[in-house]
């Protein structure tokens, strides 16, 4: 059975794109809707796409680790790819253009995208290589009872907990605590401490997947739509007493984002890898790069809004002068600069792929 999912990885190019696309956009006062994350609780398309993002990390922890034993060498490198992530994501967070290249400690925020993703994996891989999948299931279900449960009674300085964003929610409770003011916010970070458990949650979903891919099974795309549409709607009537909330990571959330990377993987799977359609090799091309891409594009976010440029930055002035026209909404003018960064993005993947250029961080 081959290792290589062509849909995987189209998913993990796609998802890299949506990843720069909401992230850059021409003007943050001028964006639609469903590029811009929910205010708190509930979801927009934005909020789906970190989600799918630790869900094929899941799905590529069962591709890589499929055959390989526990052993030192293994730990060793699944250490070391978390602690390169980590800190790629610390030097984002710190980094100045101007002297003196870093900020001051109490202003470098410490959690982040990059963060987490090294410290899911660095939670995801060791139980994907020590449980079997009814473990890891049992696992995952434990993690999210009991982060309901934290959040939703277990009294916070003997007040009752909430899931709004106040001093009494357990997940910012901890965040301001031990973070002290190295957040996001002041009050939270949507990248904190309680809420990466969950999220290492939303990996092993895509282990499960990546194992279940890797079977002679003949029902693939039946099993993977029924699943993702079954824990969408678990996941919504859990939000009942659990909203879905991104910023929290709700077990909720994890729920349906899982639900959905399913439904999505299920129809480019159904496409590709079933029936044989050729498409969408530009995203596979920079999916094999997707991490360097990601990390690249907020690199030179940052430094283009540092640049002074008149009254604006470099990235205001060639947004103002290249973009924003009198015969343009201004949120398309938006849009359109997010959308030019994506394809720069993606003609450089598919260089650094047609180069045979890997980084693999």
């Amino acid at each position: 059975m081959k290792d290589r999912i062509i849909s995987v990885d189209l998913m993990r190019g796609l998802t890299i794109a949506a990843m720069i696309l909401v992230n850059n956009p021409g003007s943050w006062t001028d964006v639609y809707a469903p590029f811009l994350h929910a205010p708190w609780h509930g979801y927009t398309p934005t909020d789906l796409v970190f989600p799918f993002f630790l869900f094929l990390v899941g799905c590529s922890i069962a591709f890589a680790y499929h055959h390989r034993l526990p052993s030192a060498a293994t730990y060793q490198k699944i250490a070391v790819r978390s602690i390169k992530l980590i800190a790629l994501g610390l030097f984002l967070g710190a980094f100045l253009l101007y002297p003196p290249f870093l900020k001051a400690w109490s202003e470098i925020r410490l959690p982040g995208v990059l963060q987490r993703i090294g410290l899911v994996f660095l939670f995801a891989a060791p139980l994907a290589l020590h449980l079997r999948t009814g473990a890891l299931l049992v696992v995952s279900v434990v993690i999210l009872l009991g982060y309901w449960v934290l959040l939703g009674y277990i009294p916070v300085e003997g007040v009752l907990p909430t899931y709004e964003r106040d001093a009494f929610n357990w997940a910012l409770y901890v965040d301001t605590t031990v973070l002290g003011s190295h957040t996001y916010k002041p009050d939270y970070d949507p990248e904190g401490i309680l809420s990466t458990f969950p999220a290492v949650v939303s990996s092993l979903i895509g282990v499960v997947t990546g194992r279940f891919l890797l079977t002679e099974r003949t029902d693939k795309v039946k099993v993977m739509l029924l699943g993702g549409a079954g824990l969408v709607l678990l996941g919504h009537l859990w939000g009942l007493v659990f909203p879905i909330n991104k910023a929290l990571w709700t077990s909720s959330f994890v729920l349906v984002t899982g639900g959905w990377a399913l439904l999505v993987l299920g129809a480019i799977y159904y496409t590709t890898d079933v029936r044989g359609w050729v498409w969408g090799r530009v995203f596979i091309y920079a999916g094999a790069n997707a991490l360097i891409l990601y990390f690249l594009s907020s690199f030179f976010a940052k430094v283009f809004g540092s640049i002074p440029v008149g009254d604006t930055s470099l990235h205001g002035y060639l947004y103002q002068q290249i973009f924003v026209h009198d015969f343009l909404p201004d949120k398309l003018s938006s849009l359109l600069y997010a959308v030019v960064l994506v394809l720069f993005y993606l003609a450089l993947g598919v260089w650094l792929y047609r180069k045979k250029i890997f980084f693999k961080v």
